[in-house]
């Protein structure tokens, strides 16, 4: 976060909640020290799914590319509404992504607003082919937006943003920072995040132009994530700063060691869009369960047998479990970050 991102931030923090984080912290070093999975406190973050369901079709994302395996479908408000009812009394930030387009749910604005009332820091991503007027969303309370924008050209976006239309997001930037301009509002911060891809890095210096035209608070230059080695030579960037693996006779890896440790299944837990929580983000299809909020409690969830038998997992030999071995957590998913 940068200073405007961390004022915000500061409104989410009161004593329950500093107390909450300060146990989950102590915990996760407690473990890391003792090899055990100890856990106190609740999640002081959540991600929130919205919807699995998207408008584009990016080849790299397990719901655009059709690879995804649960069931689709739009998180209702009441779903929503026991999620944060729930986690106001411990919780500090709701991310709310994970796989799909969040302005696919008619209700997200009221659900932004519904958790920015409880005094949760609010944080979104959008590939921004969608979006309601600007003053609802600035009046959502939403803190901060990450838009997805990986090309400064139809041709170079619509590679890898099959489907979505470069003017139509641009506009739309422009709409939200104009707005926010015209209102004196703070909200939200607009991080425009690039993936750094073999068929749009020589858009890099054009790209940071573009942040400054289009008043964006940040540019964030991320690496991209690939699933095969068909993926190497179609998505990898020729320059190897930009990317994530080493590369050898064909095949990839990541250029970081695997350490067996993970923040995220600390801090971090996903509710998904039908109330089933999955550990991280990486569990994608849900494929380690641990419950869902329609039958037991997020704490009581956080702190089950399952979800304890994975951080022990963790702690022994993460590079064991599939979906850790193509995680960046604990390494630098961002290659630049830039105020714009």
């Amino acid at each position: 976060m940068n200073f405007q991102e961390r004022k915000r931030f500061i409104k989410s923090v009161n004593l329950r909640r500093l107390v909450n984080a300060s146990a989950v912290i102590s915990s996760y070093l407690a473990a890391n020290i003792l090899r055990k999975p100890i856990i106190w406190g609740a999640p002081p973050v959540v991600m929130i799914e919205p919807t699995n369901i998207c408008n584009l079709k990016c080849p790299l994302c397990p719901s655009g590319n059709g690879t995804l395996k649960r069931e689709r479908g739009v998180m209702s408000f009441e779903t929503f509404k026991k999620v944060i009812d729930e986690i106001r009394h411990y919780a500090l930030m709701v991310v709310l992504w994970n796989q799909g387009e969040p302005f696919l749910n008619p209700d997200f604005c009221r659900m932004v607003r519904y958790a920015s009332d409880a005094g949760l820091y609010t944080l979104t991503s959008s590939n921004l082919n969608i979006m309601p007027s600007a003053d609802e969303v600035i009046d959502s309370g939403l803190d901060a937006m990450i838009i997805s924008l990986d090309g400064t050209t139809q041709e170079t976006y619509n590679r890898y943003r099959v489907n979505g239309t470069l003017e139509k997001v641009l506009q739309n930037v422009r709409q939200l920072a104009s707005r926010k301009t015209q209102r004196g509002a703070k909200n939200p911060i607009l991080r425009w995040q690039f993936l750094v891809m073999k068929h749009n890095e020589h858009e890099l210096e054009t790209v940071k132009a573009m942040a400054r035209e289009y008043e964006v608070d940040k540019l964030e230059l991320k690496s991209v994530q690939i699933y095969q080695k068909s993926d190497i030579e179609e998505f990898l960037p020729t320059d190897p700063k930009y990317r994530r693996y080493k590369v050898s006779k064909g095949d990839f890896e990541l250029k970081y060691t695997i350490k067996n440790k993970c923040k995220r299944l600390w801090a971090e837990p996903v509710v998904n869009w039908n109330g089933e929580v999955g550990v991280c983000c990486f569990d994608k299809d849900v494929e380690w369960k641990v419950g869902n909020i329609h039958d037991d409690s997020l704490r009581n969830i956080w702190h089950n047998g399952s979800f304890t038998k994975l951080r022990r997992q963790i702690l022994k030999n993460r590079s064991a479990i599939k979906m850790c071995r193509n995680c960046l957590e604990g390494s630098k998913l961002r290659l630049e970050e830039k105020k714009v």
